[in-house]
């Protein structure tokens, strides 16, 4: 698996793989800010939510990087690694969001949000990462070679996506002062609808395959680094993964598009953690729950807890700022560092 790639060698000193990984990062960091642009424009043409295309488009595009990963580690023995990616990428996706939040907005990004289809996939995205902590705790059982929990949180995922999607046409309420929300041009974009699904597509394929790269010196960084699977898996790897989704988080935001920003860090949560029946099944060494521990778990819940402040933050919609962001952004990347020392410590 190390090695894979001709530029990424266990020999080869740190800072080159260091550039190696830098070079991937600006590839998947471009590609991912023309998907946004594209997939926009698609929904205008299309007349597709904001919130639809964020979570089932840039979503599941974006999460491609971590399937690349969830081959890779966990057919070589490393299931840590792969597992320790999808879940440090759940935790990463929502700080990510902060952080722009802080960069771009200027109003407080839960003020200008509201819509119900957001609320249900937050709220489901939660139950999804309760469900992953719980299975860690208990362990798994196999049938037919793969676990019994790893199949339930993948077809629970799916349904979850599924309800997530179709909330918006059957949600009974609405919050009464969304007009007071920055508006957003809708003017219909002259490029022809084939051409951006050719871009899309493109873009999908410079993100699928700098996102494999990224993995493979990621792991070759964690070997000649002495961290161990678990903090690289979070930390290194699942940063890196998440390239595509800060691109394409700071482009919606710019655009105004709040409920596909949103939509597209939940979306791609609901993907990353279906992938966890694909992690089990290229693992040969049986559940790949029972191959996890405490950090697991604990890394489980501190996804579910920052998305949590953010869904206060869609209730309350409150424009408070400090230092350009809302305080539950700031909450978010706080409860972030110290969850991080966290698990540093569990290491």
């Amino acid at each position: 698996m190390i090695g894979a790639l001709p530029l990424i060698s266990p020999d080869a000193p740190v800072w080159l793989n260091g550039l190696a990984f830098v070079a991937a990062a600006a590839a998947v960091w471009i590609a991912g800010t023309r998907l946004t642009h594209a997939l926009d424009a698609i929904a205008k043409k299309t007349g597709l939510g904001e919130a639809f295309v964020g979570m089932l488009l840039l979503g599941g595009i974006t999460s491609l990087p971590e399937v690349a990963n969830v081959v890779a580690a966990s057919s070589g023995g490393a299931p840590q690694l792969a597992v320790n990616n999808l879940l440090g990428s759940a935790a990463i996706n929502v700080v990510l969001l902060a952080l722009v939040d802080a960069v771009v907005g200027r109003d407080a990004l839960t003020s200008v949000v509201a819509k119900p289809a957001t609320l249900m996939m937050a709220a489901l995205c939660m139950l999804v990462l309760a469900f992953v902590a719980a299975a860690v705790l208990v362990g798994d059982t196999a049938i037919a070679g793969v676990g019994v929990w790893s199949v339930s949180i993948c077809v629970f995922s799916i349904f979850a996506f599924g309800l997530s999607a179709g909330y918006g046409r059957r949600a009974p309420w609405t919050v009464k002062d969304h007009e007071g929300s920055p508006a957003s041009s809708d003017e219909t974009p002259r490029t022809g609808l084939r051409r951006l699904i050719v871009t899309a597509a493109a873009c999908a394929a410079v993100i699928f395959a700098a996102g494999y790269a990224l993995s493979e010196i990621g792991e070759t960084l964690a070997d000649q680094t002495g961290l161990g699977d678990g903090l690289v898996g979070f930390l290194l790897i699942g940063t890196a993964t998440s390239m595509p989704e800060l691109s394409s988080i700071r482009a919606a935001l710019g655009l105004r598009r709040y409920e596909m920003a949103f939509g597209q860090v939940l979306g791609t949560n609901f993907v990353n953690l279906s992938l966890i029946l694909l992690a089990d099944a290229v693992f040969a060494g049986g559940p790949v729950f029972n191959a996890l521990g405490a950090f697991e778990a604990v890394l489980a819940l501190l996804g579910l807890i920052l998305i949590g402040v953010f869904q206060v933050g869609l209730l309350e919609r409150r424009n408070s700022v400090l230092l350009r962001a809302g305080y539950d952004s700031l909450v978010v990347m706080i409860l972030f560092v110290g969850g991080a020392a966290l698990l540093f410590g569990m290491r």
